[in-house]
């Protein structure tokens, strides 16, 4: 309940102080009360919105669009009141300074709003508001191939230059353009891979949301060394009210069923014996493990039962907290862990030598390759998208990670 105070207490701050930047960067009054009117609109259709929301349906392409209004209204307005905040502080200080100096003469104790501040603070709030438009109609399609590599003492020769393509967070219940889509497929088949992996989140919560779309995915390239996937947190179907527990378990069978269709090899809490040659690498995959209140069905032990401790292992696992917590120090080794479930925050910034999210204040390793004592994880950022239908800088990601020996 606090929380929610907290949250309305923000809110109307920021509308509060976007108002009055409005209306001391337009003296036509007309300009003021069309705003106002519109801000009153959207604040009734978003409480609306809220109230009415099916926990039996989960997200959807309207709660989606619920949230995209949220997101493209008072992003822009938060950035509006952090630089009229900022202005106050300096009114502040010189109506305090006025006051006891005695030069304010009967005036107002604090000076005036400047009209240049609140242009400036409008202006910077339309760059949120364009790049959340760009981010929902082309920067959620924006696919990128990133490739990596990875160098072992290790590593079986005959694995030196092996291709690992991986995908991550599909969410099927989020799609809604099969041409993009496609797009993004036609890229996957262009690569030139050993092996697939797919490492969780194939839908939002029901197993119904793939039906329009597996015989797209199904044409999906089967590589030489096959295809393999485990399940994300939201496969379990654990976030959305059932209307019974033999309901909510068959969906969990309906979500299962969806992998072969589209040529995947589920791993649950198992492992497969990749063999090249003379050679063998382990796969291991693991069920879905996340700190805090996140589901914990993941059993590295049982995984990893036949495996010698000596042999190669490549680990799959959703959420990359699990390697942070459970995997990284295991006296077991675990040479490379792929994972996948923060989406980069779907926001943020990545440029050469500098990248930032605010997904990273929860989870240290976030997207990209990271290294521990030769052990790595390689965090994808995500094929689909979930809540917000956009992506702002960071941009939905094909993996290419290929394995060398060191010389």
């Amino acid at each position: 309940m606090n929380r929610w105070i907290f949250f309305f207490i923000f809110i109307l701050i920021a509308e509060i102080y976007t108002w009055q930047a409005v209306r001391t960067s337009f003296e036509n009054k007309w300009v003021s009360r069309i705003y106002l009117l519109v801000s009153l609109l959207v604040i009734i259709f978003l409480v609306m919105s809220v109230l009415s929301f099916n926990q039996r349906a989960g997200l959807n392409h309207f709660s989606m669009f619920v949230i995209s209004i949220f997101l493209l209204v008072y992003i822009p307005k938060i950035l509006i009141a952090f630089f009229m905040i900022i202005e106050d502080v300096f009114r502040l200080f010189g109506g305090t300074f006025r006051f006891f100096d005695g030069s304010n003469s009967g005036d107002s104790f604090l000076p005036e709003r400047r009209k240049f501040i609140s242009n400036a603070a409008l202006a910077i709030a339309a760059i949120p508001f364009a790049s959340i438009i760009y981010g929902i109609w082309k920067g959620k399609y924006n696919y990128k191939v990133l490739k990596s590599t990875v160098y072992y003492d290790d590593l079986p020769d005959e694995f030196d230059g092996f291709k690992i393509l991986q995908l991550s967070d599909i969410h099927f219940g989020s799609f809604d353009n099969h041409e993009k889509i496609k797009y993004g497929i036609d890229l996957i088949n262009q690569q030139d891979y050993n092996m697939m992996v797919f490492t969780g989140d194939m839908v939002n919560s029901r197993a119904d949301e793939a039906d329009d779309w597996i015989d797209l995915f199904s044409t999906i390239r089967k590589p030489e060394f096959g295809k393999f996937a485990i399940l994300g947190n939201h496969d379990y179907g654990d976030y959305l009210k059932w209307d019974s527990e033999e309901a909510r378990l068959e969906n969990q069978k309906g979500v299962r069923e969806i992998f072969p269709k589209i040529g995947f090899d589920l791993l649950r809490n198992e492992n497969r014996v990749i063999q090249k040659g003379n050679s063998k690498i382990r796969l291991i995959g693991v069920e879905n493990w996340g700190k805090g209140g996140f589901q914990k069905y993941s059993d590295l032990k049982k995984a990893s039962a036949d495996v010698d401790q000596n042999e190669f292992k490549v680990l799959l696992t959703h959420d990359p907290s699990h390697w942070d917590l459970r995997v990284q120090d295991n006296p077991f080794h675990y040479q490379l862990t792929m994972s996948g479930h923060t989406h980069g925050s779907q926001f943020g910034i990545e440029i050469p030598g500098f990248k930032w999210s605010p997904i990273k204040y929860r989870y240290p390793h976030w997207a990209g390759l990271y290294e521990n004592s030769n052990r790595y994880l390689y965090v994808n950022r995500g094929f689909g998208y979930l809540a917000f239908p956009g992506r702002v800088g960071i941009w939905p990601e094909i993996t290419l990670i290929e394995l060398k020996k060191k010389v």
